[in-house]
């Protein structure tokens, strides 16, 4: 073995006697690693709850036909709210969800406003809303109600200013032949408006409650049942 050679293995073995003794910084770790922090759920917030104003509150407005319409404005926050526009369409399809989307599957609103035969409302629609499991996340619930049906054609909403739908509603060729008194007790305790306020899980619901709202509609009935310029 040769001078050279001698001199190259005393360098390897005075360099593997270094590394040996020497420390691996970063090639080792002395404990595990910390735990992640845990992660947070995402918390929806709420749609901001509307409410519906106190008959109180209309007090001071001294001229009665102002006070009426008023008053009558404030019933537009239901008759106006998607919840109930979706079942008083201006064409033969139902709407559905906020954005007063065509009914998914397609339906019709057939002879009776009930369906078509094979496709009827309660087809889907039993006496109350059912809570679903395991669908999308947007479709939480299906609406029901013993009586669930779109209201008739003469009785659409949808389109149509605040104006003209209280011109329609005190129509009796064009709310179901109702007086005034049974047009407040249709609003105050029907249970399929009452529905409305009580419209399953994943909806958001009409303003105030079915007591309120019927209340306003006393009120706007007592003071002259004005409506508001179409």
């Amino acid at each position: 073995m040769t001078k050279t050679t001698f001199t190259r293995l005393g360098v390897l073995l005075s360099a593997s006697a270094f590394l040996l003794a020497a420390p691996v910084t970063g090639w080792s770790q002395d404990r595990a690693p910390a735990a992640p922090e845990p992660s947070q759920p995402v918390v929806q917030k709420k749609a901001e709850t509307v409410q519906l104003r106190p008959l109180s509150d209309f007090d001071a407005i001294e001229d009665e036909t102002e006070r009426s319409i008023a008053i009558f404005e404030e019933t537009g926050k239901v008759l106006l709210h998607p919840r109930c526009v979706n079942c008083h369409p201006a064409g033969n399809v139902p709407l559905q969800t906020m954005a007063m989307t065509p009914h998914q599957p397609p339906v019709v609103r057939g002879d009776a406003n009930f369906g078509v035969p094979g496709l009827m409302c309660n087809t889907c629609h039993g006496p109350e809303n059912v809570k679903v499991v395991g669908q999308t996340e947007d479709i939480l619930s299906i609406p029901g109600n013993p009586n669930w049906h779109l209201a008739p054609i003469e009785m659409a909403w949808q389109g149509r200013s605040l104006g003209e739908i209280c011109e329609q509603i005190k129509d009796t060729d064009r709310n179901g032949g109702k007086t005034l008194a049974e047009l407040i007790e249709h609003m105050a305790e029907d249970d399929l408006v009452g529905w409305g306020w009580n419209p399953g899980e994943g909806r958001e619901p009409v303003p105030g409650t079915q007591e309120a709202f019927g209340d306003l509609y006393k009120a706007w009935a007592a003071t002259g049942a004005h409506c508001p310029a179409p």
